[in-house]
């Protein structure tokens, strides 16, 4: 089973530079997560006969946003966190923007496996929403996966908006405490290690110069001087069923490129739907 996961930065831009389909016809996902969609599914024409799609928009038409196309439909489907479980959570920030109206999750049970597709918001330039980040979507994050893993292992991937060490960016040092590089939010990531779940690329290539999002300035891309920022990452029952992970840096149509995992998983099904 082969799952990826693709910043698409704008799906109608890459369907329009006629980006999506080529990959799709070589890469052959079974599961492919997206993020940054900037559309409804009613906005693009897109005809995917083998693929059940599942889209969550964000309220503010051209931002954020993610989805997920599947070969097998899901058992279940959630779009954001449950409403049950986020009461416990504040998702608005100092300008009262709530990520929570920003299309940032969604769940797609399988019968041995949660797929989560997650598009973690950026800390901003000046930092604005770093609190946001820090104090109650990372938290909120974290305990909703160990949530789901109370049932089945879970499968977690997407644009986390962190480079979680120095490895992951080509320039660390004058970008330390710039967004997607404080101490804040690379801490946030390190709980999630901390909890179990593994950083999948890690099992197989080690050191630096494995990136997946690129500025636009300074011919960055074709220099490869760029940050890992989007990760697929799982539950310790799953490692040993992970037999690749890679990136897929010759893939265009976006500022950042896919990644993805090989899974050999044979794993019992058991009952749906997270619970609280």
């Amino acid at each position: 089973m082969k799952i990826y996961s693709w910043n698409v930065n704008g799906i109608r831009a890459v369907i329009k530079k006629d980006r999506l389909h080529p990959f799709l016809k070589q890469h052959d996902p079974d599961v492919l997560c997206l993020q940054e969609t900037k559309a409804e599914r009613g906005q693009v024409e897109i005809d995917l006969p083998n693929y059940h799609e599942y889209w969550n928009s964000a309220v503010r038409k051209g931002y954020s946003g993610t989805a997920i196309f599947s070969k097998q439909a899901p058992i279940s489907l959630v779009n954001g966190f449950p409403q049950s479980f986020s009461r416990r959570f504040e998702f608005a920030d100092e300008l009262q923007r709530d990520s929570a109206d920003e299309g940032r999750l969604i769940t797609a049970e399988f019968p041995s496996f949660y797929v989560v597709t997650v598009y973690t918001p950026n800390a901003k330039d000046d930092l604005s929403r770093l609190p946001l980040r820090y104090r109650h979507w990372d938290p909120a994050f974290l305990a909703y996966c160990l949530l789901l893993e109370r049932k089945k292992p879970v499968i977690f991937c997407g644009d986390l908006n962190v480079a979680h060490t120095e490895l992951d960016l080509a320039n660390p040092k004058p970008n330390r405490g710039k967004k997607g590089f404080t101490d804040e939010e690379r801490s946030g990531f390190q709980k999630l290690i901390d909890a179990g779940f593994i950083d999948t690329l890690r099992l197989f290539k080690h050191g630096n110069g494995h990136y997946t999002w690129w500025s636009h300035f300074a011919n960055s891309r074709a220099r490869n001087v760029g940050w890992r920022i989007d990760y697929i990452l799982v539950s310790p029952k799953l490692r040993a069923a992970v037999k690749a992970a890679d990136i897929h840096a010759d893939v265009l149509g976006s500022d950042h490129c896919p990644v993805s995992i090989t899974l050999d998983w044979r794993g019992p099904a058991q009952a749906h739907g997270p619970r609280d």
